[in-house]
């Protein structure tokens, strides 16, 4: 079935808490492997009751050891939207830990966007800079080591997504990101905001379970106010902070 025939390539919106249910409560089908992808990364139908969606399982069984991270990026992936939630930015699609088809392992749902643009050919344009704004944060209080220009998804619906996160939260500052375009401004004042009362409350304790330590929940709240006390995006005078590939 091509792009254009499939029954989600124009779905509506569907509300986070309605995803997320669907997601942690229905019955998964594995359709097939995703290309291009370095771990294990299954493109599933998931049906609850009349509701059905597609949804991206990373199960853990599928990961290749990494030396500096972790066994259990699947987790990452969780503990991303988790974050997301907690400081009020709707970036990440929902995502939740199942015990699925292959064992444990992450569940995000599908988003039907169009996959020639990225955040590269869509940089300049005007209508997405808030969005960009509070992604370039959002990746520095996550520590994100892998921001490719493809991870940044054009949904149908004209919503900015983030995808493919779990190469972040190490306690150890290893910033990688195509997100420089805000390099040195000033950051708005609502993001300043949002990221002080995350700070002020603290991680949830869903968040918490899902990092490594306590190193990684005190270093998240570190990088969380190190923006809103600097007040301004910071620079990479190395000009080494980029994934690569880039896209």
């Amino acid at each position: 079935m091509s792009d254009d025939e499939s029954p989600f390539r124009d779905r509506d919106p569907i509300p986070n808490d309605v995803a997320e249910d669907i997601l942690r409560s229905g019955d998964i089908e594995v359709l097939g492997q995703m290309p291009w992808s370095s771990n294990t990364t299954l493109l599933c139908d998931v049906t609850h009751g009349d509701d059905i969606v597609q949804a991206v399982y990373k199960p853990h069984r599928g990961e290749r050891p990494l030396w500096d991270f972790p066994d259990g990026l699947y987790l990452r992936e969780v503990a991303c939207y988790e974050l997301a939630k907690a400081i009020g930015w709707d970036l990440v699609p929902p995502t939740v830990l199942i015990d699925g088809p292959v064992g444990p392992g992450s569940l995000q749902l599908f988003i039907p966007c169009n996959f020639e643009e990225h955040y590269l050919t869509m940089n300049d344009e005007t209508q997405f800079q808030a969005a960009f704004q509070q992604l370039t944060a959002f990746d520095i209080v996550a520590n994100s080591t892998d921001r490719k220009s493809g991870h940044v998804l054009l949904g149908n619906d004209g919503h900015i997504w983030a995808i493919d996160n779990g190469l972040s939260f190490h306690a150890e500052f290893k910033l990688r990101t195509v997100l420089w375009d805000f390099a040195g401004e000033p950051i708005p004042e609502d993001i300043r905001a949002d990221l002080a009362k995350f700070a002020s409350d603290g991680l949830s304790d869903a968040l918490i379970e899902l990092l490594d330590d306590d190193e990684e929940v005190e270093a998240t709240l570190e990088r969380a106010g190190i923006l809103i006390q600097g007040g301004h995006f910071p620079t990479d005078p190395t000009g080494r902070r980029w994934p690569w590939p880039i896209v």
